[in-house]
């Protein structure tokens, strides 16, 4: 039995009903979406509120990944988050003398210290926390998910944060958290074009609100006209950080015609990146390109008075942050697989395969052998499956075998 890769444990007092309303909401979120594409077991999210021991006692214990387990106990988790809501009812359990609740919160704030690469305490504020509460004494100081403002006295003046950019926080940090390359924060490459399909298009000011409501978040970012230094090698870096950011198309009218959004797009998905396209079509395209397809695309219009949708933009920015989150993920999985019988001889691959990445995974094959792939849900239709095996044997390989998660669970694997 495997253990799962990831955990996460959302805690909360039952008096702090805020954070009962924003648990489920991240719960739900969690799984449903594109993380229902995961191989089952990856990633698992428990709500801890309930008393175990006793009317008003902690939540059921955490089983830590350096802890003593009874005999036929399941193993811990590969990496086990704990999302702690500070309320204020949380902070009154903690005050006593001999507080369950102040146990249970120092057992995480202990096991996250000795095990950091394992473990991470991931707190957020629902209201002003007393400094002088045992709660605060017994916390590190950690920026909380869904703050404003790390140096403000309290990040949570306002109020709990909005679950949008709560779900937006929690994807970001468990994906720099168990990123295998030290934890790269998640950075967007802005793909446009400057040119304009008439003096109406208002391609600038797009760029611009991109820019404004990336400001607003914790996301970093690559726009060519601000990062890209005097004197560098604008080609190498250009390449360089579309082959390593999440990929925000902007496609205007003229885009996808450009020599350069095509390269960006392809060496973003020749290299596993997330990719989505904001749709900012005004007058049409005259061909489009087979590239920029695939991939999850959301419109954005202006409205009456010329200013483009920003909860569009923010919808598509939510998504890369998922995406990411699921990338993450689904590279975990491969490692994992690669001890698996069932699974070993497949080309794990964050996206589903089409004919512009298709040609580097044959390359990975020898001549004549067979092509197995496993992507995330949903399956390929049967009609774009075909395209693909068609290619497949006329590169002279024996034929392609497209899985998903719920297909191998459909077979028994």
């Amino acid at each position: 039995m495997h253990a799962p890769i990831l955990e996460v444990h959302l805690a909360w007092h039952p008096g702090d009903r805020a954070a009962a309303r924003l648990a489920a909401e991240l719960d739900h979120h969690f799984h449903h979406g594109v993380y229902g594409s995961l191989l089952g077991g990856t990633m698992e999210f428990y709500q801890r509120s309930a008393p175990w021991s006793a009317p008003g006692s902690a939540p059921r214990p955490i089983a830590w990944p350096d802890a003593a387990l009874p005999p036929g106990h399941p193993p811990p988790a590969q990496a086990i988050a704990v999302v702690l809501f500070l309320g204020d009812e949380l902070m009154r359990a903690c005050q006593p003398a001999g507080s369950d609740w102040l146990r249970w919160v120092r057992e995480a704030v202990e096991s996250a210290a000795r095990r950091p690469d394992q473990v991470a305490l991931l707190p957020v504020a629902l209201d002003p926390l007393d400094p002088r509460s045992a709660l605060a004494t017994a916390l590190p100081p950690l920026q909380c998910l869904g703050a404003t403002d790390p140096l403000a006295e309290s990040s949570a003046a306002a109020g709990p944060p909005p679950v949008a950019v709560l779900r937006r926080d929690l994807s970001q940090a468990l994906a720099r958290w168990l990123h295998p390359a030290g934890g790269p924060a998640l950075r967007v490459f802005i793909s446009h074009t400057k040119r304009m399909s008439g003096p109406d298009e208002a391609v600038a000011s797009l760029v611009d609100t991109v820019r404004e409501v990336l400001g607003g978040t914790r996301i970093g970012s690559f726009y060519d006209a601000q990062d890209l230094q005097p004197g560098a090698d604008w080609d190498q870096a250009l390449r360089r950080h579309a082959a390593s950011s999440a990929l925000l198309a902007l496609r205007t009218d003229l885009y996808a015609s450009r020599e350069w959004c095509q390269r960006e797009v392809l060496t973003a998905k020749r290299h596993g990146m997330p990719v989505v396209v904001l749709d900012a079509l005004q007058r049409g395209e005259a061909r489009g390109s087979f590239l920029m397809d695939h991939v999850p695309r959301l419109p954005v219009r202006r409205g009456a008075d010329g200013a483009w949708d920003r909860a569009a933009i923010g919808q598509a920015l939510d998504l890369l942050a998922d995406a990411w989150l699921h990338s993450v993920l689904w590279q975990r999985q491969a490692e994992r697989a690669a001890a698996d019988p069932m699974l070993a001889g497949y080309q794990f691959l964050p996206q589903a395969p089409e004919p512009s990445t298709l040609s580097q995974l044959l390359a990975r094959v020898p001549p004549g052998a067979e092509l197995r792939v496993l992507h995330p849900d949903p399956p390929l239709a049967c009609e774009e499956r075909a395209v693909l095996q068609d290619l497949v044997r006329r590169a002279g390989h024996a034929g392609l075998d497209l899985s998903t998660p719920k297909l191998l669970a459909a077979r028994g694997a």
